[in-house]
C-alpha cells in the first residue's frame, strides 16, 4: 500500500512562530489577502508550503519589509529559509 504525505497544516500560534511575527500581524496581513491562510470557524490554518511560496514572491517581500522593524531585535533571523532580501528585485 502506497503511503500518502499530507501537507503540513500550520494554527495560527505556529505560522506567526514560523514568520517571526505576532499573531495580530498575521491575522490582519491574512484578512488583506497578503498572507495565504483560511479561517474555519473560529480557527485559522495554514498551509505551510503556501507560505514558503508566499515568502519567495514578490508580494511576500512587501509584507516582510512592511514588517522588518519587528524582525530588527530577532536574534534568529539569519536562520529564515530562503528568504534573501538583498537579492530581491521590485
Amino acid at each position: 500500500m502506497e503511503r500518502v504525505t499530507l501537507p503540513e497544516i500550520l494554527t495560527l500560534e505556529e505560522a506567526s512562530a514560523y514568520l517571526r511575527l505576532p499573531t495580530q500581524t498575521v491575522v490582519h496581513q491574512t484578512m488583506l489577502g497578503n498572507i495565504p491562510g483560511r479561517k474555519i470557524e473560529n480557527d485559522w490554518r495554514f498551509l505551510k508550503v503556501a507560505i514558503d511560496d508566499w515568502l519567495r514572491s514578490k508580494s511576500g517581500r512587501r509584507v516582510l519589509l512592511q514588517q522588518v522593524g519587528s524582525l530588527a531585535d530577532d536574534d534568529t533571523l539569519e536562520q529564515i529559509p530562503n528568504v534573501r532580501v538583498v537579492n530581491w528585485v521590485d
